[in-house]
């Protein structure tokens, strides 16, 4: 039996992860995504995850589809549960075990993919980074900053942590917007707002968090 002490390790950064997304619809017309995630439980084989057939999945699961997210790597230091009181699911993909991380809120429209759009998640989770570590930041034009909590091996398997300082040279960033190194002079948690973070994703699907009003205030 696993411990859920033991799915959020110290030392995250740079910890190679794969996710489930299965896709459902609800009787008032929304839909949500649950999100499965690998950590804590294995690293993501490359072998395991080539031969996940999310066609299956979704049968198995009987889900509108499933959605592979992965392989990717945490830039986070650390990840902090809240106790939300609620036991942790298991579920199996394949060879790989994995739980249910968070739920996607979807809305009552399917969003059309793409980058730099905002979606909800729902978790009781805080993203921490430490004091001297690199933060790799969006800022939107509405004055907005997204800090990076994942790099994807999706779309760029060559991706590494380190390219990461020159990955604004290869963004095309919608106007207004901007990409940024820096190095945190304190630590950086990023908070849910009532249970909810927004993030986002740029065209490689490394995916940010914002920081809401939330975070905001806790550093002052």
């Amino acid at each position: 039996m696993v411990s859920t002490d033991d799915l959020f390790p110290a030392g995250l950064r740079d910890v190679r992860y794969g996710e489930v997304l299965l896709l459902s619809a609800s009787q008032d017309g929304t839909f949500s995504a649950a999100v499965y995630n690998t950590l804590g439980l294995n690293d993501c084989p490359q072998d395991a995850w080539n031969r996940l057939d999310p066609t299956e999945i979704a049968a198995r699961h009987g889900v509108i589809a499933a959605i592979l997210n992965g392989p990717r790597h945490w830039v986070l230091d650390e990840i902090v549960k809240l106790d939300s009181g609620q036991d942790r699911v298991f579920a199996r993909f394949g060879d790989l075990d994995m739980f249910l991380a968070a739920v996607l809120e979807l809305g009552h429209e399917l969003p059309t993919p793409g980058a730099y759009v905002e979606r909800r998640v729902a978790r009781e989770t805080i993203f921490r980074l430490r004091a001297d570590s690199t933060a790799h930041e969006l800022h939107s034009p509405d004055g907005s900053t997204y800090v990076m909590q994942a790099y994807s091996l999706a779309v760029d398997s060559a991706q590494t942590i380190d390219s990461l300082r020159t990955l604004g040279d290869r963004l095309a960033l919608p106007d207004g917007w901007s990409f940024e190194v820096r190095t945190l002079d304190r630590d950086l948690d990023l908070l849910s707002t009532e249970g909810v973070a927004t993030i986002t994703q740029d065209e490689l699907q490394n995916t940010y968090q914002r920081i809401d009003q939330v975070t905001i205030d806790a550093m002052q």
